[in-house]
C-alpha cells in the first residue's frame, strides 16, 4: 500500500512506517482488482487497492503456517553475563515461539506492563543469517498488536535492559504470505532484541489534535496489514484501538480541520471494519459498522455497498436492492456496483417465483397451467362465500328445529 505508515510487506517487522516506496507501488499493483468497495482506504489515494478476494478465515484464529515439528532454534552466538549459556523458554508451549535471554536483565519486577509504550532494539534475521531489519529503537504500545506477535508475545516477559534471542515460527510473524520482497513466505525468524525503556502511554484527554490523528491513523493502518494478511479478527482489534482514540474526549481544543481529518478517520475505520466484519460473517455487526457511516456521511458509496452486501448474505434483497440503486446513482460507471445489483436482482426474482409457488400448494390453487383435480367432495372455489355461509346457517336452523319438535314430543 502506498500509505506512508503502513507495514504491509514492506515495512519492518516491528512497525510501521520504514518501507520503500517501490516496494509498497509493488504491493499496491500486487492487490488491485476489480473489486473497488471490499478496499482498504489509504491516504492520498482515490483508487484504492482492492482486498477483497483474500481467502476466508476458516478458523477464526491467525492465519496458519504449515508447522515443521523438526525446526530447532539456532545456537545464539553470545552468552549471558556469567558466562553460562541460559535454557530455551518454550513460550507458549507449542515448540513454535522461543526465548533465550543472552544478557540478564534489572529483575522480574522491572518488566513491562501491557499498555505501556515499550522500546527496543531489535535485529531480524532469516534461518540462513541474512539481516532483515535492524531497529535501533522501536517504539510501540505493548499488548495493541502493533508490531509482529511474537514481539507482542516475548517483549512482555522480557526485564529491563535485558537482550534475548527469540526465535518465532512464520505463523508468529509474517505467516503464509512473507513480506515482499525480502521475507519468503513461511519464513521463520530469529529476533535480537534488548529492552531499552518502558513508559505509561500518554493521556488521550492531553493529545493534540495533530498527535491523536497519528496515533489513530497508525493503529488503523495495523489494521489494513492484518486484513491483507487475512486475520480480521486482529484487523478489528486495530480498527476498534483506531475508534477508541478517536472517540475519546479531550481537554483540548482541535481546529476545524482536525475536526475534520478526525472524522475521516473515523469514517475509514467503520468502513474497514465492515469489511472486516464481513469476512467473519459477523453481519449485525457489519450492518452496524455501515450505519454508523452513514449516519456521517449519507453519501458514502463504500457504506452504502457494504450494507446492500450485508442485507443480500442476509437475504433480504428487497431491502438491499434500493441500497444498491442508491450507490449506483451516485457512480453510475462503477462496474462492482452494477454486477452485485444485477445478481441480487436476479435472485430477488428467483425468491419471489418460489414464494408464489410455495403460496399457491398452500392455499391449493394451482396455476393456469395445471389440470385441476376433480373433488365431488368439496364445493368448487367459484361458489361465492356469501352462499356457502347462507347454506351453513339454513341447516344449522333445521337442525334446531329438528331439536324442538322432539323435544315437544
Amino acid at each position: 500500500m502506498a500509505s506512508s505508515g503502513e507495514e504491509a510487506r514492506s515495512g519492518s517487522p516491528g512497525r510501521a512506517g520504514t518501507g520503500t516506496e517501490a516496494a509498497a507501488a509493488a504491493d499496491a499493483a500486487q492487490l488491485d482488482t476489480a473489486e473497488d468497495f471490499e478496499v482498504l482506504e489509504e491516504e492520498g489515494e482515490e483508487d484504492e487497492d482492492d482486498l477483497s478476494e483474500l481467502p476466508p478465515l476458516e478458523d477464526v484464529g491467525r492465519p496458519a503456517a504449515p508447522a515443521r515439528e523438526d525446526a530447532q532454534p539456532p545456537e545464539p552466538g553470545a552468552a549471558d553475563a556469567a558466562g553460562d549459556p541460559q535454557e530455551w523458554l518454550d513460550v507458549l508451549g507449542n515448540g513454535l515461539l522461543k526465548k533465550k535471554t543472552l544478557v540478564p536483565g534489572q529483575g522480574v519486577d522491572s518488566r513491562p506492563q501491557k499498555g505501556q509504550d515499550v522500546t527496543i532494539r531489535l535485529k531480524a534475521t532469516l534461518e540462513d543469517g541474512t539481516v532483515v531489519e535492524e531497529e535501533p529503537a522501536l517504539t510501540f504500545t505493548l499488548g495493541d498488536c502493533d508490531v509482529l506477535q511474537a514481539l507482542d508475545l516475548c517483549v512482555q516477559l522480557l526485564e529491563m535492559g535485558e537482550t534475548a534471542l527469540i526465535v518465532s515460527d512464520a505463523k508468529y510473524c509474517y505467516g503464509a504470505q512473507g513480506r515482499s520482497p525480502d521475507i519468503p513466505p513461511n519464513a521463520s525468524l530469529t529476533l535480537e532484541v534488548e529492552l531499552l525503556a518502558a513508559r505509561d502511554a500518554p493521556d488521550l484527554e492531553l493529545l493534540s489534535g495533530k498527535e491523536k490523528i497519528q496515533l489513530a491513523n497508525r493503529k488503523r493502518e495495523r489494521g489494513n496489514f492484518f486484513y491483507q494478511q487475512a486475520d480480521y479478527v486482529l484487523a478489528i482489534n486495530s480498527y476498534d484501538i483506531a475508534l477508541r482514540i478517536v472517540g475519546s474526549s479531550s481537554k483540548v481544543d482541535f481546529s476545524p480541520d482536525e475536526e475534520a481529518e478526525l472524522l475521516d478517520v473515523k469514517v475509514k475505520c467503520l468502513n474497514n471494519l465492515a469489511a472486516s466484519q464481513l469476512k467473519l460473517d459477523h453481519f449485525k455487526a457489519a450492518l452496524k459498522s455501515c450505519n454508523l457511516v452513514l449516519e456521517h456521511q449519507p453519501g458514502n458509496i463504500k457504506a452504502l455497498f457494504r450494507k446492500g452486501k450485508v442485507l443480500a448474505q442476509q437475504g433480504e434483497y428487497r431491502e438491499a436492492i434500493p441500497i444498491l440503486k442508491a450507490a449506483l446513482k451516485l457512480e453510475p460507471s462503477n462496474k462492482t456496483i452494477h454486477a452485485e445489483l444485477s445478481k441480487l436482482v436476479k435472485k430477488h426474482a428467483d425468491q419471489r417465483n418460489v414464494e408464489t409457488e410455495m403460496y399457491r400448494k398452500m392455499l391449493g390453487n394451482p396455476g393456469a397451467a395445471s389440470t385441476p383435480r376433480k373433488c365431488k367432495d368439496k364445493l368448487p372455489w367459484s361458489i361465492p362465500w356469501k352462499w356457502l355461509f347462507g347454506a351453513t346457517a339454513i341447516a344449522l336452523g333445521g337442525v334446531a328445529l329438528s331439536v324442538v319438535i322432539a323435544a315437544r314430543n
